[in-house]
């Protein structure tokens, strides 16, 4: 079969590799979309990110959906001809945390298209994928495929929200309004916030986030004060989604959250220097978010029943075998929000 396998820094090939048939417990599934993912763009444009180096060969991409083709007998609950959604994740079940209820926090992940264990964990850009029983579920007839594959971005956000606690009647700002703060706006929303200020320093994203509901989106390159007004008598928002990764953007929000507000640093950049002083005085609350867990099958749920709508985000579907192109497209904010291949 074919695979969009990175081998260095821009150098993405479409390679023949071998098929696999389901071991015990495992489902073949052929694949039929696959969203292009930030950590997917980092292989490409870097070799990997922060310490994390391709050293091998590796098949990317772990938002994918398709059909089930295969299935080990010991696979009640599926059968072949469904079509699915595929959680990344495969916990180990059995380490302190995957017992503490931590599964995304599990010693001996393997996550889909990812280089931090050796050998790499191959990913689900191929034209087939063997998972675990457990990793596949089924979607909706109403449900296309790109949608089914942005369940796992969707799921990033809604573990987001969980550690900001609730947002019902909360005020809220999105710093980064890419594809995952797109959809941290849109979890906000369905979760109950009474307002969403989203902020990005190119102007297409704002536009995008002005459609999906946005009360105000504000382009930092043309008014870098334009946060100024929010931090009048102490700030004035509850909670931020800190999806840029950038030190500037966390930096500049500080100053507009009110005391007792919930930080919530979404996005991965370099390390930071933050304000420990304006911190500890406004006594706020700095938290992370990793991953997910339950909330990748909550995510297909809010879809199948149109509490959250993604397809707004969908910018283009290219043949995988024009992975480079489209590759370069997502790289292209001003042109893209997500671009998904077609298997």
């Amino acid at each position: 079969m074919r695979a969009v396998v990175i081998h260095a820094p821009k150098d993405l090939r479409i390679d023949d590799i071998a098929e696999v048939e389901p071991g015990p417990n495992e489902v073949r599934i052929r694949i039929g979309c696959g969203g292009i993912c930030g950590s997917d763009l980092h292989y490409y444009h870097h070799g990997g990110f922060g310490t994390v180096r391709i050293q091998q060969p590796m098949a990317l991409g772990h938002e994918i959906s398709g059909v089930i083709d295969r299935i080990d007998p010991g696979v009640t609950h599926l059968k072949p001809g469904m079509r699915v959604a595929v959680n990344p994740s495969r916990p180990c079940n059995a380490c302190r945390y995957c017992h503490r209820g931590q599964r995304n926090h599990c010693l001996n992940m393997r996550f889909l298209g990812s280089a931090m264990r050796f050998p790499h964990v191959q990913g689900g850009f191929r034209e087939n994928v063997v998972v675990d029983g457990s990793q596949v579920i089924p979607i909706a007839d109403s449900l296309s495929l790109g949608e089914a594959a942005m369940a796992e971005p969707l799921a990033v956000c809604l573990h987001a929200a969980h550690q900001a606690g609730s947002l019902l009647g909360k005020r809220v700002l999105v710093t980064g309004c890419g594809p995952i703060g797109a959809l941290a706006l849109l979890v906000a929303r369905a979760a109950g916030a009474i307002e969403i200020v989203v902020t990005d320093v190119a102007s297409q994203p704002l536009d995008m986030a002005r459609k999906l509901g946005a009360d105000r989106a504000i382009d930092m390159a043309c008014e870098p004060d334009g946060l100024m007004p929010y931090g009048k008598d102490k700030g004035w928002f509850d909670v931020l989604f800190e999806a840029s990764g950038n030190q500037a953007a966390l930096r500049g929000a500080f100053d507009v959250m009110r005391p007792g507000g919930i930080v919530v640093q979404i996005g991965i950049g370099g390390e930071m220097t933050l304000p420990i002083n304006m911190a500890v005085a406004k006594e706020l609350q700095l938290r992370g978010t990793f991953r997910f867990d339950h909330e990748f099958e909550l995510a297909l749920e809010m879809m199948e029943k149109r509490l959250i709508d993604v397809k707004p985000l969908i910018t283009a579907t290219l043949p995988f075998a024009d992975a480079v192109a489209a590759f370069e497209l997502a790289t292209d904010r001003s042109r893209a929000m997500k671009v998904q291949l077609a298997f």
